[in-house]
């Protein structure tokens, strides 16, 4: 199975976006009451919301580049934060 059209739907000024939402919603007290389990969820759909307004078009494409970019900007905090803290 192929999965090298993944790589291709990553859009980086959402992943950006996503990428300090995430960062926000960490460290800004007064959203401390968001659970740590639901900010992926929040940023797939942030992502995926970002994307159509950056294509100026709502589609299936659009959505799940958007919520894959999303999900994928999770995974490059914890990368970052884990090079920083040398785990």
């Amino acid at each position: 199975m192929d999965l090298s059209y993944i790589g291709q739907m990553y859009v980086p000024i959402v992943m950006a976006a996503c990428l300090v939402i995430g960062y926000c919603i960490k460290h800004i007290s007064w959203l401390d009451k968001v659970s740590n389990q639901y900010i992926p969820t929040l940023l797939a759909v942030a992502g995926a919301v970002l994307t159509c307004i950056d294509a100026g078009n709502v589609s299936l494409h659009y959505i799940v580049a958007g919520a894959v970019t999303g999900l994928a900007s999770t995974g490059l905090y914890e990368a970052f934060r884990n090079l920083i803290e040398k785990k």
